[in-house]
Parts: C-alpha cells; structure tokens; sequence
C-alpha cells in the first residue's frame, strides 16, 4: 500500500507516523531507525526517520533503549492506551476544559455515550469520578 501523498508529492500529514507505527508494530522486537527504515523501503532519509521516531519519543507513543550507538524504538503501550494518552494531552492544553468535555460527550454516538456513563459508574471506590 503506497502512502497517501498530498501536493507537492509528499506524504500527508501524518502518514509517515502512522507507517513508521505500522512497520513496528509488524515486528515482536525493537527496531533501530535503520531498522524502521528497511521496513519502510528505504525511500526516505534516515535523520528523516529519525526525527519522526524521536518526536513519537517526546510524545510518550514509543520507548526507546540503548542497541550500540542507536536507540531501539517500541509502541509505549496498547492503542487504547495511546489514544488515551493523546485525548488528556489535547484536553491539558485547553483552558475551557469543560467545554471541550461537553462537545465530545454531545458529539458522541448513543452507544458511545452509554458507555461513557456505564465506566464512570463502574469506577472504582476512592477514584475521582465514583462520586458523580
């Protein structure tokens, strides 16, 4: 599958994230940026492949260790994890945090919503949000 290419004939945006997440998530070890760089082909600079693992670094998708002179990259953890991760980090940067939690609740399907309401039932005695 070839990625998805905007103007200019680059990679949109995004795209080489979610390839370089692909390609190691396709493999049961760690992967050095040459590594990923072979799994991707070998059709993109490797400071550029670099940098797009550094910044996954940076933003907790990925731990990185030691393998010689390099640095081995791995998912941080499972995608529900991520992704959760990704949502309270978008939630921090807003200052009306109400507000966004409001429109996401009211954007959400009836399923989703129940959901939702059923977790934060269920939360655990002591946990902030048991005593809705």
């Amino acid at each position: 599958m070839s990625p998805p290419i905007g103007p200019g004939g680059r990679r949109t945006r995004g795209a080489l994230e979610r390839e370089i997440l692909a390609a190691l998530g396709s493999v049961e070890r760690p992967l050095t940026p040459g590594e990923v760089l072979g799994e991707l082909g070998g059709d993109l600079a490797y400071t550029t492949v670099m940098t797009t693992l550094a910044r996954l670094h940076d933003k907790g998708v990925l731990e990185r260790e030691r393998s010689g002179r390099a640095y081995a990259y791995h998912w941080a953890g499972d995608p529900a994890t991520l992704a959760a991760r990704q949502m309270r980090r978008l939630l921090e940067t807003e200052t009306d945090r109400a507000g966004v939690l409001a429109r996401f609740v009211a954007e959400l399907g009836p399923a989703d919503e129940q959901l939702l309401a059923s977790l934060l039932d269920d939360a655990p005695a002591g946990h902030p949000h048991a005593e809705r």
